[in-house]
């Protein structure tokens, strides 16, 4: 693919702003690692479909969700993205979240995909049913990136 790496990153959250889980193919490699560094390599994603699975562990009993664009600096295929998400649960409830990703980009497509940020806070904000739906949540995804990143 003829894309730029700051394209790519820029498309990836693109698609997932609209929660278009489908659309993660487009922008991340079939082997593309994801993980949530503050829950460690354990819990990493690999590939679209396990991402997009992952995704909507968090994402999916959301009744809103908006992701708020910032700082994208890339050197070469190396991309960090400093944003924030405001997360609106059915319940009512509502946390914004200041985010950095960091992403590698190879031929056009998102390779590798680590998110930094504060896990206390989303958990101290969350309704107590998403809380408990964690436990209980499709884990099929469940990648263990130990000693690859």
């Amino acid at each position: 693919m003829s894309r730029t790496p700051e394209e790519a990153v820029r498309g990836l959250w693109r698609t997932l702003s609209e929660r278009d889980y489908d659309g993660i193919a487009e922008w991340v490699t079939e082997d593309c690692v994801y993980l949530d560094v503050p829950v460690g390599p354990t819990l990493a994603a690999r590939g679209p479909v396990d991402i997009a699975r992952r995704l909507e562990v968090g994402w999916g009993d959301l009744a809103a969700y908006e992701n708020h664009d910032g700082v994208l600096v890339a050197q070469g295929a190396d991309v960090m993205y400093e944003h924030s998400e405001t997360w609106t649960f059915a319940s009512g409830e509502v946390v914004t979240l200041p985010f950095v990703t960091v992403h590698r980009v190879r031929d056009g497509r998102v390779c590798l995909w680590k998110d930094y940020w504060d896990y206390g806070a989303i958990m101290s904000a969350a309704p107590a049913s998403w809380v408990e739906g964690l436990a209980t949540a499709d884990t099929s995804w469940v990648y263990d990136a130990s000693g690859e990143l």
